[in-house]
């Protein structure tokens, strides 16, 4: 039976649980720090306890609402990214071969990075259904992400490796394969786990304003009209579990993907 071993000779297994401990440690700080400025305040509208959040939280795990309200979220900020990735990888691909292209879309990617989302929130509620404004609001706040860092992977490319490949004749195919792809990876995978905490965070956030049938932001909202600041912080808590738990997804696979590719 093999063990696992790091560069300084240290079983992985003994790191792992070594950060584990340390994070819980670190978490366990504030929520002593929360606990203490709650009994400093002693006021629930203002400042809920842990205890209670935690305990709200766990009531809400065993209603129906709950979960549908989960799944409907998680699939607009799910579309709204692969629409975000589907135009940010072809956009940034043709920028990054035509000047003319690159300069006539790069204004609209400024704009849409300098103007506040609650102004594009406000737009989509004109256009779209309330269903479909946090999934038109996700992609719009995604798609700069991808757009920049799928240029700047490309751009990254070592020009000597194409020169080579040039010179012997590599199909296209393979340059982009084993040229192009393997210098994009990094890029599209810091990518994708950004906007996967900003995905959340806007389409919530738009939810909130356009209040649809079902989605976290809803029962946000709902929390804010009734003055219920235990729910609300509840509902907070479990936008930041799915953005840890899809983000912590996403790099487990990344690097399931990068080991097997290395065998």
């Amino acid at each position: 039976m093999k063990t696992s071993i790091t560069k300084d000779n240290k079983p992985i297994s003994k790191l792992t649980s070594k950060k584990g401990i340390y994070k819980t440690l670190i978490i366990g700080f504030w929520l002593v720090v929360w606990q203490i400025v709650y009994l400093i305040i002693q006021q629930d509208i203002y400042l809920p306890s842990p205890i209670d959040v935690t305990g709200q939280f766990f009531k809400l795990l065993f209603t129906s609402s709950f979960w549908v309200s989960v799944i409907y979220s998680i699939y607009r900020v799910m579309l709204g990214l692969l629409l975000s990735i589907g135009c940010g990888v072809v956009f940034g691909a043709l920028a990054s071969t035509n000047r003319y292209f690159y300069d006539l879309l790069q204004p609209l990617v400024s704009a849409i990075r300098s103007t506040p989302v609650i102004s594009f929130i406000i737009i989509a509620l004109i256009w779209f259904t309330s269903s479909n404004v946090p999934i038109f609001i996700c992609f719009l706040m995604c798609f700069p992400i991808f757009w920049t860092n799928i240029l700047e992977g490309i751009h990254s490319v070592d020009r000597k490796l194409l020169e080579m490949a040039t010179v012997y004749r590599v199909n296209k195919w393979d340059i982009i394969k084993k040229i192009y792809i393997p210098s994009i990876t990094p890029y599209f995978t810091a990518a994708t786990i950004t906007a996967l905490g900003l995905g959340f965070k806007v389409s919530v956030a738009a939810e909130v304003l356009s209040n649809p049938r079902e989605g976290i932001g809803s029962h946000l909202y709902s929390a804010k009209v009734y003055l219920d600041s235990i729910d609300m912080f509840s509902w907070t808590l479990v936008v930041i579990l799915l953005t840890i738990s899809f983000e912590g997804l996403f790099t487990w696979l990344v690097k399931k993907v990068s080991v097997s590719n290395n065998k």
